[in-house]
């Protein structure tokens, strides 16, 4: 049990438009003795292939994260009522050099899960998911991963390169930091290289279902397969923003249209209530790609205040509504 509990600035007594930056106005601290979450940005995007930016997706989530209070009513849980949360700042990271970020991405990451502390990441561009997944399998074995995302980052290479946010998921089933058999890619679409792209993930062993799929059998129906999926097994969420239509997520690295609605992303996320989440990210954001209001920066925001919120639900000993 922690001594020392941290929770967000009274926001009654200090404006929200006050203070430092940090996520949800969150004690900038690295007490991981006293912690049960934290928000770790990773501020890298040497790992993308078309746009880049994604390493100023920290600082925007945090900025526009002010907007945040601590009482979800969606979940019924007052988040700060059952967990201390810090925001332990960035993680270190090389800029223009991908293997090296790696581990330094990994050992900071690592240290917060050998402290038995769930870290939720912003990124940063998808690629920072390949250490994350290796850090947290150091500490917990092998990892179930539920994605969501509108591509399945399972080539085996780009521009002759095996590192970048187009291979991560590949390279983690090779490395066996996943089990497969319990994983789960939602949303992918738009246009492909050939029409054996989407395949890969399904020969590594994932499963994968499409928009188009999701479209056809509905969200509660796909929330249960994912959940059957996953079962029991400690589990890793990693979410991509393009995952959401660029009408409502524009400030992203790799936008496809036809995507799903901040709403129903929210559906999808409070969807995953009871698993066991050792860690999850929200990544690419590109803020200079932005729309008014910071609204891709928002919607990443409000999918890691979800992700709190679940770990809260695990936390609290109230009955189920």
């Amino acid at each position: 049990m922690s001594t020392t509990r941290y929770e967000p600035a009274d926001s009654f007594a200090i404006p929200r438009f006050s203070g430092v930056r940090t996520f949800m106005r969150l004690p900038n601290v690295r007490d991981l003795e006293n912690a049960d979450a934290a928000v770790v940005g990773v501020p890298f995007d040497t790992g993308a292939s078309f746009r880049a930016g994604a390493r100023f997706g920290p600082e925007s989530i945090r900025s526009i994260s002010h907007l945040l209070r601590p009482y979800n009513p969606s979940q019924r849980i007052s988040i700060f009522d059952h967990l201390s949360v810090i925001d332990f700042g960035d993680v270190p990271v090389v800029p223009g050099f991908i293997e090296e970020s790696y581990e330094t991405i990994k050992g900071g990451l690592e240290e917060i899960h050998r402290a038995g502390v769930v870290p939720i990441v912003l990124g940063g561009d998808h690629s920072i998911a390949l250490p994350e997944l290796r850090a947290a399998a150091s500490v917990h074995g092998p990892l179930a991963l539920v994605q969501f995302d509108s591509h399945a980052d399972t080539w085996d290479e780009y521009f002759g390169k095996k590192y970048n946010h187009g291979t991560v998921f590949r390279r983690a089933a090779e490395e066996g930091l996943l089990r497969a058999d319990r994983s789960i890619q939602v949303g992918m679409r738009g246009s492909l290289y050939d029409a054996g792209d989407l395949d890969a993930s399904r020969s590594l062993g994932l499963d994968l279902v499409t928009t188009d799929d999701v479209r056809k059998r509905g969200i509660p129906e796909t929330i249960g397969l994912i959940r059957e999926r996953v079962g029991d097994a400690k589990t890793y969420v990693s979410f991509d923003v393009d995952f959401v239509d660029p009408a409502h997520a524009p400030g992203t690295g790799t936008p496809e249209i036809g995507g799903f609605s901040g709403r129903e992303a929210q559906e999808f996320v409070r969807g995953l209530a009871g698993l066991r989440i050792v860690g999850c990210d929200v990544v690419e954001v590109y803020p200079q790609y932005d729309g008014p209001g910071q609204i891709t920066s928002l919607l990443a925001a409000n999918v890691a205040f979800e992700f709190l919120s679940l770990l809260a639900g695990t936390r609290s000993i109230e009955p189920a509504p």
